[in-house]
């Protein structure tokens, strides 16, 4: 461990849980700790400090946290742990009694990780630093390369929306959002270290602006004007603030993709109103068939819950019946869970574990058949694809612009430039489809 009382010459593991949203906060951790001399730890290495970003969206998320936690209490004992993030927000009591854990920091609290570790190598004293969610107000900015082409972007953070099942205006605070000219500034950053595609991510990035006259729309507006950039992505979006303007002008962008990732939830408006999300079926439907109508290329993911308190055996097909009717690319679905001071607890018709598990294997094998009917419809067809860098001799992978994973030919020569790619036939897997590029 640091023997010393001030930053210099050490090391740290960082371990993130969740969203994207988490990885580029804990990108931007990792380089305040950069400024104070502690590098990140290289293979091989024991580091000095293992910081740990966590995530409580279900009781599995939660669980696998704690086990990390212990697991890298074990490995390097003589490690600093400091947990920080929504798990940290909500359970820093819990956090601090396990072994090994010298600071508990909330979510609002990750960019000041630099100074509580100062602090702590001066007395060694435990310390854990949380801010009542009723008074998170601040908004902190962050970027994360998830790769040499691939960055993302925070927008906005927190939640207004208190659906019945979530813990994140808990752990997050209210909604919050940066500044249109710093959110420019930053991807204007990202140009200048050579990155060629921005996701755009948040909590609730469709609230971007509130209590301000600036809107979401107004900053992807100011987004696309930036030379540089390639390719924006925008990640989930509320569907009520997904409007039809905003669908129709990406339809026309310079630079945004055909690329939309909007939740469901659940595919009943009973279960909707217990869950007390902020649509129904009706506008749910009309915002896809909207996608489709001026972007009938776009790849459309969607989010489901499945086994909600309240879904009965009935409202589950109902649910089944209505994804199955839309014109979307693929679900991400999850197994409804239970989380502590959640308004979900009230509601009477509880789904067992067994049943839950079936439902969720029965939407995604509506998946599987909804991306393999999507990706089908471009078999044959050249569509542009920003290649990654390759991992050794292994194949170089990429996405189109309407987010169809492709397989190419290692050629070390094209990683980070959009190439055309003529796609063949999807890997039994069905996670991606085999290309050829043409030059």
């Amino acid at each position: 461990m640091i023997d010393n009382t001030t930053f210099g010459n050490g090391t740290a593991l960082f371990h993130t849980f969740g969203c994207k949203l988490n990885f580029a906060e804990t990108s931007t951790v990792a380089r305040l700790f950069a400024d104070h001399g502690i590098r990140r730890v290289q293979s091989g290495e024991t580091p000095d400090i293992v910081v740990i970003n966590t995530c409580s969206v279900t009781e599995i998320a939660d669980k696998k946290c704690r086990q990390a936690i212990h697991r890298f209490n074990r490995l390097y004992p003589e490690a600093a742990i400091v947990v920080t993030g929504c798990y940290a927000q909500l359970k820093s009591d819990e956090i601090a009694a396990i072994p090994g854990v010298e600071i508990v920091a909330g979510t609002d609290r990750k960019l000041a990780l630099p100074e509580y570790i100062e602090q702590w190598l001066k007395s060694r004293d435990k310390a854990s630093f949380i801010t009542p969610t009723r008074d998170i107000t601040k908004f902190d900015p962050s970027c994360s390369r998830g790769d040499r082409t691939r960055y993302f972007l925070k927008v906005q953070d927190g939640c207004d929306y208190w659906c019945s099942y979530c813990t994140i205006p808990m752990a997050r605070g209210r909604s919050r959002s940066g500044s249109i000219d710093s959110i420019v500034a930053q991807a204007a950053g990202v140009v200048a270290e050579g990155g060629k595609e921005i996701v755009i991510t948040g909590v609730n990035i469709g609230d971007f602006g509130k209590g301000r006259a600036d809107t979401f729309h107004d900053l992807i507006k100011a987004l696309d004007e930036v030379d540089g950039i390639e390719r924006y992505r925008i990640s989930s979006i509320e569907p009520n603030l997904l409007t039809e303007e905003i669908i129709e002008w990406v339809a026309g962008s310079k630079r945004f993709m055909p690329h939309f990732h909007v939740p469901l939830q659940a595919g009943s408006d009973e279960v909707l109103r217990l869950m007390r999300r902020h649509y129904d079926t009706s506008l749910f439907r009309s915002r896809i068939e909207c996608i489709r109508s001026v972007i009938p290329h776009a790849f459309i993911g969607v989010d489901l819950i499945a086994g909600a308190r309240g879904e009965t055996e009935e409202l589950f097909e109902a649910s089944r019946e209505f994804v199955e009717s839309l014109d979307i690319s693929r679900l991400h679905v999850f197994p409804y869970s239970e989380r502590p001071g959640t308004r979900a607890l009230e509601i009477g018709h509880v789904v067992s574990q067994r049943e839950k598990h079936r439902r969720t294997n029965v939407m995604l094998g509506v998946s599987e058949r909804k991306l393999a009917g999507f990706t089908s419809r471009f078999t044959g067809k050249v569509r542009p694809v920003l290649l990654e860098h390759p991992q050794g001799k292994k194949p170089m992978n990429g996405f189109t612009d309407n987010y169809i994973k492709v397989e190419v030919d290692a050629d070390r020569s094209l990683a980070g430039s959009i190439v055309p790619v003529r796609l063949g036939d999807a890997d039994p897997s069905g996670e991606f489809v085999k290309g050829e590029v043409v030059l």
